[in-house]
């Protein structure tokens, strides 16, 4: 992993990470610059935020009390 931290990376180089890593290339969306998932990596893109510590927030967010409760996110996924 030491080959992503934004030390070892070019701004280009995080951008085609996280490209790679969403499939944009492979569905045509290579300017998806608009998508939500995009947006929640665009620190890690600026070099603010490493991915480990944009990973970590994303879950914390979506850490519940209440195992019993779960509200679906737009793309059908649990949160």
């Amino acid at each position: 992993m030491e080959e992503y931290l934004i030390k070892n990376t070019t701004r280009e180089q995080r951008e085609k990470i996280v490209d790679d890593a969403l499939g944009y290339g492979d569905i045509g969306c290579e300017n998806a610059v608009g998508a939500a998932m995009y947006e929640m990596y665009q620190p890690y893109i600026d070099g603010k935020m490493e991915l480990s510590e944009i990973t970590k927030q994303y879950q914390t967010r979506y850490v519940s009390a209440d195992y019993g409760e779960h509200d679906k996110g737009g793309c059908g996924y649990l949160k």
